[in-house]
C-alpha cells in the first residue's frame, strides 16, 4: 500500500492542495491552508458491501407533497425572514459577528416555543448551563419578568462530540433543537481539530442526516471569518436549507437578519430587531429609526429603500473635503464602496464637479447598509451638497439609478416607495421619468410633488445649484 499522503485544505472555501500555500488560490485569502489528512480510500471502482440493490425511481406525480405547515418562533421578525416560521425537518443556518446577538435571538426563540408547549434542546458547546441559565434570567427579568415554567423546561445539553450529540437527539427527539456552534462540535471519525474543513464537513452532515430523519427542525450557529463570510467550508451552506445573516453594528441598537438562502421561502425579505435588556424586540415598522432628526443639513439625502417586500427610509450622509494626500480618500460605511467610486466619476465627468483632489466620506446613518441601486440619485445629490455646503429643501427626496452616461433610470415599484415617503410627510421627490410614468398609472399621491429627472447634471443643479 502506498503512503497516505496529507492534504492543505482551505478553511475558507475548502480548496485543497497537495502543498502549503500561504495565500489560496481559489479564494485569495491568506494563511488559511491547514493539513488535514484524508480517510483511506477502497480505491477506484469499489463498491460498499452494504449498498444494496439499485434504488427504484419513483414518478413526480406519484410524490406525496410536503404539508405546508409552519412553527411560528413567537418573533415576528424572524418568522418573517424565515417565510412564516419553521418547517419541519429543516436545517437554519445562522451566522454572524461575535456579540451581534445570534445566541440571544435563538434562546429568545426556544423560550416563546417552550413556552407554547412545544419539545425544544439547546446544544451548547460554548458555554456552560450557569452561563446559559444567567442568560435566561437576563432575558426573563428586560422583559419585566416571565413565567418560571417559561424558561424551566427548555432542556440543554453542553457536548461537543458529535456522535453523542445525534444519540440525545435520537433519544429526545426535540421539535426543534439549536446547536451553539458547529465549529465547536468534533467527530471521531476525523482526527483533525474542531472547527477545520474536514471536521465541519463531517459534524454538519451528521446532523443533516438525523434531523431529516427524525423530523426535528435544527438550528445551526455558524462563525464568520474577519471578512464577514461563514468559516468552514463552502459546501456547508449548500448542505443546509437556509442561510441567515445577523448584521449589524455592535455599537449601534439595531440589528438586521438577512435571508441569503431559503429553500422554503423567499430571500429578499429582511428581519430588523433592536437591542434592549429584555433582548432582542422586533421593530415592525423601521423607516424612521434609521434618519436623524433635526432641520435639514448639507450632505444629507433622504432615499426609499427596498429590502425585501417592505421599504424602508434611509438617511446617505456624505463629507466632502480639501484633501492633503496625492490620492484622495474614499471612505464608505453602508454603501460598497466600488458604487460610491463610480458614482463619484459621474458626477466629475457628467455633472462638472470638481471632486479630483477632494477626500470623500459616505455613510449611512443608523449603520443600515443599503444595497438597493434606487440609492444612487440620493448618494450624488449628499455629495454634491456636501460639496457646496448648501442642504437639500426641506421634505425632498430621491430615487433613481445613476449610470456611467449620467442618466438617472428606472427603478421598480415606485408605488410603494412613494407611499412611504407620503406616510412620512415628504412633499416633493425626484425620481426617473419612466418611474413617474408608472406611478401616474396607477394614482399618484395628491400630497406629494413628483418631478422627473433625466441626468444627473439636471438633478444636481436642479435641486440644489
Amino acid at each position: 500500500m502506498g503512503r497516505t499522503r496529507s492534504l492543505y485544505v482551505c478553511s475558507a472555501c475548502g480548496y485543497e492542495s497537495p502543498r502549503w500555500l500561504g495565500r489560496c488560490p481559489s479564494c485569495s485569502t491568506w494563511n488559511t491552508l491547514a493539513e488535514e489528512r484524508p480517510a483511506p480510500s477502497a480505491g477506484p471502482g469499489a463498491v460498499p458491501r452494504d449498498a444494496g440493490p439499485p434504488p427504484e425511481t419513483v414518478r413526480l406525480d406519484e410524490v406525496v407533497e410536503m404539508a405546508d405547515e409552519r412553527l411560528s418562533t413567537g418573533l415576528g421578525e424572524l418568522d418573517r425572514v424565515l417565510g412564516g416560521g419553521l418547517v419541519t425537518g429543516s436545517v437554519v443556518l445562522i451566522g454572524g459577528e461575535p456579540g451581534i446577538g445570534k445566541s440571544t435571538l435563538l434562546l429568545q426563540a426556544l423560550m416563546q416555543l417552550e413556552a407554547a408547549g412545544v419539545s425544544t434542546l439547546l446544544v451548547s458547546g460554548e458555554e456552560s448551563p450557569g452561563q446559559v441559565k444567567l442568560r435566561a434570567r437576563r432575558l426573563a427579568a428586560g422583559r419585566g419578568g416571565l413565567r418560571p415554567s417559561a424558561p424551566g423546561g427548555l432542556r440543554l445539553l453542553t457536548e461537543t462530540q458529535v456522535e453523542r450529540v445525534v444519540g440525545a437527539l435520537e433519544r429526545e427527539r426535540p421539535a426543534v433543537c439549536v446547536v451553539d456552534s458547529v465549529q465547536t462540535l468534533w467527530s471521531a471519525v476525523s482526527s483533525s481539530a474542531p472547527g477545520s474543513v474536514a471536521q465541519v464537513r463531517e459534524v454538519t452532515g451528521r446532523l443533516v442526516r438525523v434531523a431529516k430523519a427524525e423530523g426535528v427542525i435544527l438550528l445551526l450557529v455558524g462563525h464568520v471569518t474577519k471578512d464577514g463570510y461563514l468559516a468552514g467550508p463552502r459546501v456547508l451552506e449548500h448542505m443546509v436549507d437556509a442561510v441567515l445573516a445577523f448584521e449589524g453594528d455592535r455599537d449601534h441598537a439595531y440589528r438586521i437578519l438577512r435571508a441569503a438562502k431559503n429553500r422554503f421561502g423567499s430571500t429578499n425579505e429582511v428581519g430588523v430587531f433592536e437591542m434592549t435588556p429584555g433582548g432582542l424586540e422586533g421593530v415592525p415598522d423601521p423607516s424612521g429609526i434609521f434618519r436623524e432628526e433635526g432641520p435639514p443639513a448639507s450632505g444629507a439625502a433622504v432615499v426609499p429603500a427596498l429590502e425585501g417586500s417592505r421599504c424602508m427610509l434611509a438617511e446617505v450622509q456624505a463629507l466632502v473635503v480639501s484633501s492633503s494626500l496625492a490620492a484622495p480618500r474614499r471612505v464608505t460605511r453602508g454603501i460598497d464602496h466600488n458604487r460610491v467610486s463610480m458614482l463619484t466619476a459621474v458626477l466629475m465627468r457628467r455633472a462638472g464637479l470638481k471632486l479630483g483632489d477632494c477626500d470623500i466620506f459616505v455613510n449611512t446613518a443608523g449603520g443600515l447598509t443599503v444595497e438597493d441601486p434606487a440609492a444612487d440619485l440620493g448618494v450624488c445629490l449628499a455629495v454634491a451638497s456636501s460639496l457646496w455646503d448648501r442642504p437639500l429643501p426641506e421634505g425632498v427626496a430621491a430615487l433613481g439609478e445613476v449610470s456611467l452616461t449620467g442618466r438617472v433610470r428606472y427603478v421598480s415599484r415606485g408605488a410603494l416607495r412613494l407611499r412611504e415617503l407620503e406616510q412620512r410627510g415628504f412633499k416633493r421627490v425626484l425620481m426617473p421619468a419612466r418611474t413617474l410614468e408608472e406611478v401616474r398609472q396607477h394614482g399618484a399621491p395628491k400630497g406629494v410633488k413628483l418631478q422627473a429627472v433625466a441626468d444627473i447634471g439636471e438633478a444636481v443643479r436642479g435641486t440644489i445649484g
